[in-house]
């Protein structure tokens, strides 16, 4: 019964997973190859989380 108010964990993996890709590619629109890179290591980290559940 009380699980029904519980977010979904994946749910918000994957909203944070697509504004790293988001970040990350206005970061290479801009010329910052070095801030894109980092924020596409954070994406695979959150992606990988993402395929363990």
């Amino acid at each position: 019964m009380f699980g029904l108010f519980k977010k979904d964990p994946k749910a918000q993996l994957d909203r944070e997973y697509k504004a790293l890709l988001e970040k990350a590619m206005q970061r290479q629109r801009n010329g910052d190859i070095r801030g894109y890179s980092e924020l596409m290591e954070q994406a695979e980290a959150k992606r990988k989380a993402l395929e363990a559940l």
